[in-house]
C-alpha cells in the first residue's frame, strides 16, 4: 500500500522504501535560481532523487556543465536536459517546458540569443523607469545577481533589496516591477506556438508548465490544440481538483503527465517548494523515455 507525504508527491511502500522519484522542474544560477547546477545536483543526490531536470528560463547554459559534473563525479542520478521558455499570449504568461532536445540546435540557439538580448534591453528600460521615480540602482547593481548571460526581474528585485528599497522580491514586484506597476516594461514578443515549434524542431518534448497558474482555463485548451506533448500536472501550487482535471485532459488527449518543484534555491522567494517536494514516479518517467524513442523521428 502506498501512503502519502507532501501532497502525494513523495511515495513510499508500506515498508517505508523510497520509490524512484524525478523532479522535472528546477532552476539554477544559469537563469534566476540561487544554486549552481553542481549544487542542485549534489542536493538531489543527497535527498535521494532518482532523476532531475534542470529547466532554466530561456537558456541552456547550465546543461553542459551539469552533464559533465554528473559524469566526472559518477553521480547516481538520471540527468534530464530541460528548458523553460517564457511566452505570453491571450493576456497570460504561458511557460513551455522542453525536455530531451538538442541544446545545440542552430535555430533554437539563435532564438535564445535574441531572447537573451531582449531581456537585457528590458532590464535597462526597467532600471531607467526606477531611476525616474527616484530609485537609484544601476545595471552593475543588478549584474551582481544576474551575471552576464541572463537578466530577469527577480535579479532587479534582489538589487532593490540590497539597496534597501524593499524587503523581499515579492514586494519588489508588488510595488515597482510587476505588471501595472510604475517600472513595469512588457516582455519581448514570444508566442507559445513558436516555443512548442522550437522544441519540436530540436527533437524535444514540449510540456505546458504549471497550467494551474493560468487564470483563464480556456487558454489551456488553446495550448492543447497547438501540438503540446503533455501537461505539468504535479506542481506545488496545484490543488487536488486541478490535478484531477489536468490528469483527465492528459488521458483524453493521450498526453504525458509531468511534475516538478519549480525550485529556485532555499534563499529564493521564487521557489514554489523545496527540491523534490513535487515530481513524478518512475512509471511516469518511463513513459517519457518511451515516448521520446517512439516519437523521435516525428518531432
Amino acid at each position: 500500500m502506498i501512503k502519502e507525504k507532501n501532497s502525494n508527491y513523495f511515495l513510499f511502500t508500506k515498508k517505508g522504501v523510497f520509490l524512484r522519484m524525478y523532479d522535472l522542474h528546477v532552476h539554477t544560477t544559469a537563469s534566476d535560481g540561487t544554486c549552481t547546477p553542481q549544487e542542485v545536483l549534489d542536493r538531489a543526490v543527497e535527498i535521494g532523487l532518482s532523476g532531475l531536470a534542470i529547466t532554466d528560463h530561456d537558456t541552456v547554459d547550465g546543461l553542459e556543465l551539469a552533464q559533465r559534473y554528473c559524469i566526472e563525479n559518477k553521480l547516481q542520478i538520471d540527468f534530464i536536459p530541460g528548458i523553460e521558455l517564457s511566452t505570453e499570449d491571450y493576456g497570460e504568461e504561458i511557460h513551455i517546458l522542453g525536455y530531451f532536445f538538442d541544446s545545440k540546435n542552430v535555430i533554437l540557439q539563435k532564438r535564445l540569443k535574441e531572447i537573451r538580448e531582449a531581456r537585457v534591453n528590458r532590464a535597462h528600460k526597467i532600471i531607467n523607469r526606477l531611476n525616474n521615480i527616484g530609485i537609484n540602482i544601476s545595471i552593475s547593481d543588478v549584474r551582481k545577481y544576474a551575471g552576464e548571460d541572463f537578466i530577469g526581474r527577480p535579479h532587479i528585485a534582489r538589487a532593490l533589496i540590497d539597496q534597501g528599497y524593499i524587503m523581499s522580491v515579492k514586494e519588489g514586484f508588488e510595488r515597482y516591477i510587476g505588471k501595472g506597476k510604475p517600472a513595469y516594461v512588457p516582455r519581448y514578443k514570444f508566442m507559445p506556438q513558436e516555443a512548442i515549434k522550437l522544441i519540436k524542431e530540436a527533437d524535444g518534448i514540449s510540456i505546458l508548465a504549471h497550467p494551474g497558474l493560468i487564470e483563464n482555463s480556456r487558454v489551456i485548451r488553446q495550448i492543447v490544440n497547438m501540438g503540446i506533448d503533455g501537461l505539468e500536472v504535479y506542481y506545488p501550487e496545484h490543488t487536488r481538483a486541478q490535478m484531477a482535471e489536468f490528469t483527465r485532459i492528459c488521458h483524453e488527449n493521450n498526453f504525458l503527465l509531468t511534475g516538478g518543484s519549480d525550485y529556485h534555491g532555499l534563499e529564493s522567494t521564487d521557489s514554489k517548494g523545496n527540491l523534490g517536494c513535487t515530481g513524478v514516479s518512475w512509471n511516469l518517467m518511463k513513459k517519457m523515455y518511451l515516448y521520446k524513442r517512439q516519437e523521435g523521428n516525428k518531432i
